[in-house]
């Protein structure tokens, strides 16, 4: 199987390629940006917006003209790219997948991609990587690069620079490892597991609000583009960097276990935008308990659910198994031993107590077995065998109807190993 992959590192370039790194990123965001311009107005005229070639052809005759000759300077691979990206930004909102693109503003998310392999050299015993008009620049040489160089990205973040190399190589298919378990995602416990583990959330943004708090202030006193200013701003940039670091690292190694020791996981299908929207309402309609829905809002995009989610797909299925996302509704408030429906289930955030059974547990482990039994059903439904998915699975403390309800009460007695050394219990930070 083909096996797409990146390998980000930092880069350490002189003077001279840093200055050029920022002329390169700021040439393809004015591309950007007046191919955008270009497109609303002809769209206002009721003109059919361009595509890819002829905004292309325009493109020639921007770096051939006087007033923006600069242009030229700029390699014209990276500035095709940058077309590509509004093209396929269309297509995202034309699909209702994305909102209207936006324009590029400087200092966020300043980037630009090299396509062609053949102009790209990779030296890893040096620690070193050429780039057309850039030369040989060295990075931090952290891991070693597999595959076949397909394309690199150059971004700037929290004031360094970072060189993303994407590559392609055959891998074996592999077998995947363990049974199925079902995840309930929440804020107090960030992902509870159906065998009754569970990963204590890391709260990255909380750790770090006091001090960027104070790092605004300091910036909002200082006259803006001042030098001090700068400054204060590089401290914010640099909190930024350090809480989004600690985020994506947890929830890597968090889907990382995961994914070696299960063959399927079932997750609910969660819209986190919508979860996370405000209620502040209108001046005509004002919203209810709008600062504690601010608090949970910021909760739940201090997690990283979504992200969580993106990793898990492709990490299960470079390990040959899947992820099913099953409906989200009443999964926590459902009984897994008798079936019975009831908002009185749930008397506490985190207890549960059957009013129909007595069957009592914590409310998110509940939540895990029911996403368990429904990402079963689905596959059953879909006239899938689910025995081999289910072989391995930990499921003797489980009630008999729910066990019932997983099918489980037709597996072998095998067990499966716990993702980490703590079983059934919390996987801390």
């Amino acid at each position: 199987m083909q096996r797409l992959q990146a390998f980000r590192f930092e880069l350490m370039p002189n003077g001279q390629q840093e200055r050029q790194m920022r002329r390169f990123a700021g040439a393809c965001r004015f591309i950007y940006n007046k191919a955008l311009a270009l497109q609303k107005e002809r769209y206002e005229r009721g003109e059919k917006k361009l595509g890819y070639a002829g905004l292309c052809k325009l493109l020639t005759e921007w770096r051939n003209s006087a007033e923006t000759a600069w242009l030229a300077d700029a390699p014209i691979h990276p500035l095709q790219q940058k077309l590509k990206d509004l093209e396929r930004a269309y297509s995202n909102f034309f699909a209702k997948r994305a909102d209207f693109p936006r324009f590029k503003k400087k200092g966020r998310s300043d980037s630009f991609r090299y396509p062609d392999p053949k102009q790209i050299k990779l030296d890893q015993g040096n620690s070193r990587i050429f780039l057309p008009k850039l030369g040989w620049l060295r990075y931090r040489n952290s891991r070693k690069v597999l595959g076949d160089l397909r394309n690199v990205t150059v971004s700037l973040s929290g004031g360094k620079w970072f060189v993303s190399i994407q590559t392609e190589r055959e891998v074996e298919q592999a077998i995947p490892q363990g049974g199925a378990v079902g995840i309930d995602m929440g804020i107090a416990r960030f992902a509870t597991l159906s065998d009754g583990t569970f990963y204590a959330p890391l709260n990255s943004f909380k750790r770090h609000e006091v001090a960027l708090r104070k790092a605004q202030q300091a910036m909002s006193r200082k006259v803006k583009f001042s030098n001090n200013w700068k400054k204060a701003k590089a401290r914010v940039q640099r909190i930024h960097s350090r809480i989004g670091n600690a985020r994506r690292d947890f929830l890597h190694k968090a889907s990382t276990a995961i994914s070696k020791n299960h063959a399927m996981v079932c997750i609910e299908d969660l819209q986190v935008r919508n979860m996370s929207k405000s209620a502040a309402g209108t001046a005509d309609a004002p919203g209810r308990n709008v600062r504690a829905k601010s608090g949970l809002n910021k909760s739940i995009l201090d997690q990283g659910w979504f992200e969580f989610r993106r990793q898990l797909d492709y990490k299960l299925a470079w390990k040959g198994g899947h992820l099913i996302a099953v409906p989200p509704q009443n999964t926590s408030r459902t009984c897994p031993g008798c079936g019975h429906v009831s908002a009185d289930n749930r008397q506490t955030q985190a207890r549960f107590v059957c009013v129909a059974c007595g069957y009592e547990n914590n409310a998110d482990v509940v939540g895990a077995i029911n996403i368990l039994s429904r990402g079963i059903q689905r596959l059953r439904d879909e006239g899938q065998d689910t025995a081999n998915a289910l072989v391995g699975m930990q499921v003797d403390w489980l009630p008999v109807s729910a066990r019932m309800a997983c099918g489980s009460n037709c597996i072998g007695s095998r067990k499966q190993e716990p993702a980490e050394t703590t079983a059934r219990g919390a996987i801390c930070a």
